[in-house]
């Protein structure tokens, strides 16, 4: 599930960067990178559990898979935090030194 929310993420974030020139001012180029290697740790992650388990990495418990699921959205949720501050540090807009 983790691989999964952040390839989505990832594709997501890409799809808006891509067609999006106000996107590309924003830096969403840094939150794509951040899920494409979050895409690509957990990536990894799942050849070497597959290794590990074989036929029965396809068969995972509910409990597991939710806790996959709550980790999928934490990484994603942690990406976005760290853009956010990005976002005001770098200012693209000039938001932050305009206000009074």
């Amino acid at each position: 599930m983790t691989l999964l929310l952040t390839v989505f993420a990832a594709l997501v974030s890409t799809l808006v960067w891509y067609c999006s020139e106000e996107a590309r001012a924003l830096k969403v180029g840094v939150l794509c990178y951040m899920f494409w290697g979050a895409s690509l740790m957990w990536f990894v992650d799942a050849v070497f559990e597959y290794m590990e388990l074989r036929a029965a990495y396809f068969t995972p418990a509910a409990a597991d898979m939710l806790n996959d699921s709550f980790l999928g959205l934490s990484v994603i949720a942690l990406a976005m935090v760290v853009w956010m501050v990005l976002l005001l540090v770098k200012d693209p807009n000039h938001l932050m030194k305009k206000r009074p």
